[in-house]
């Protein structure tokens, strides 16, 4: 891989990592932690526990998992569209 590939490939990779720890410090502080209150007074519950208890309690967990499925997804294209782009500059 050239040069300039590796560092777009590093650019973008950083990016989408910097995007997805963005939405982990929003799910696990801000709703688990700092709008708790708020989220148990204006949103529904689920089941029986106010909605900010619940994201405290399960839905941080539900969204790391996402987000892990979301990277896997993400950086298994990235690899692809890089790894297509070396074999083509190999066959020139």
């Amino acid at each position: 891989m050239k040069v300039q590939n590796r560092s777009s490939y590093h650019r973008v990779t950083f990016r989408l990592l910097l995007g997805l720890l963005s939405i982990w410090f929003i799910i696990s502080f801000g709703c688990a932690i700092l709008w708790r209150d708020w989220l148990d007074v204006h949103v529904p519950p689920i089941g029986h526990a106010p909605f900010g208890f619940w994201m405290a309690q399960q839905g941080a967990i539900l969204g790391f998992v996402g987000l892990l499925i979301i990277y896997a997804i993400a950086m298994n294209r990235l690899d692809r569209r890089y790894r297509e782009m070396k074999d083509r500059e190999d066959a020139v």
